[in-house]
């Protein structure tokens, strides 16, 4: 494991000797538009496991991609190997069809301090969702960033993260009442506290959502991608582009439908990745939106 191949992977080639918000903002920016999040051994025959030789194998010598556990602890490691005061928290999720925050705690995220400042530097979300920029952890400021304006706020030690996003232009009209598409304009994210965690806090929960029936992951096979002006999604068979600010204050949402054997072409030219085991695309309806 070494700082150089990483850097080969994400293609980030300016210099990490500044432990500065500018040199996190560019290695992160490079992370999020290299590595997908997504959840594909789950639906490939393969297990994901949180060991981090493992984590780091798999993201950057086998070039795929991975979910919050294991791009946020690769995150995490490549920021403290730099120097920065980095460090693990845990978030509750939100989910808009129960209207409710999840019971578990399956969310990992980092915590970056520069200069006495904390940060959130979360890696590992997708889609819309995917935070460009770490966050300055401070209550009740709109952040705006490319994928709309986040905003942290605090109550009783309880942080939340909200989003609101612009306009959606969707050209096929078959698909604007998808349910992948985000209905509201401002969407709860997820909740967390500022009690540090370890990889280790997130050992039950790594085997729970790769198994369990009620888990959001074994209903869907996901790989979404940040784009230098939107992001890219294959959820199912479903493949979606989002371009950000397409016109003023809309964002373009373009869809199609995948046949079985163009599945497997799509994930190396859009995403870059090449499976060793044989995908199972699946995409139980009315549980994931963009």
């Amino acid at each position: 494991m070494n700082l150089e191949e990483y850097f080969a992977r994400t293609g980030y080639k300016g210099s990490p000797e500044k432990q500065d918000l500018e040199t996190l903002t560019d290695i992160f920016q490079h992370h999020i538009r290299a590595v997908p999040f997504e959840n594909l051994s789950i639906h490939c025959g393969e297990k994901i496991t949180l060991e981090l030789e493992h984590v780091y194998n798999k993201i950057v010598r086998r070039k795929r991609g991975g979910w919050c556990m294991e791009n946020n602890q690769l995150l995490g490691w490549v920021l403290n190997r730099l120097g920065y005061d980095a460090s693990f928290l845990g978030a509750y999720v939100f989910n808009p069809h129960q209207n409710a925050y999840a019971a578990i705690m399956t969310h990992l995220l980092v915590k970056v301090v520069i200069d006495g400042k904390a940060y959130i530097v979360d890696g590992g979300f997708g889609v819309s969702y995917q935070m460009w920029q770490p966050m300055e952890l401070v209550s009740g400021k709109d952040q705006p960033q490319a994928p709309g304006v986040f905003r942290f706020t605090e109550k009783n030690a309880t942080w939340y993260l909200e989003k609101m996003r612009r306009k959606q232009y969707i050209p096929n009209q078959n698909f604007s009442n998808s349910d992948l598409l985000e209905k509201k304009e401002c969407r709860k994210v997820y909740m967390f506290s500022l009690e540090p965690r370890t990889v280790e806090d997130f050992r039950f929960q790594c085997t729970y959502l790769q198994t369990s029936p009620d888990s959001l992951f074994t209903k869907k096979s996901i790989c979404t991608l940040q784009t230098t002006d939107g992001f890219r999604a294959l959820i199912g068979w479903t493949f979606t582009e989002t371009t950000y600010n397409y016109k003023e204050n809309m964002d373009l949402v373009e869809f199609v439908t995948l046949k079985d054997e163009e599945v497997e072409k799509t994930l190396k030219e859009k995403f870059n990745i090449t499976l060793d085991r044989k995908l199972v695309p699946i995409n139980v309806k009315g549980l994931y939106t963009i």
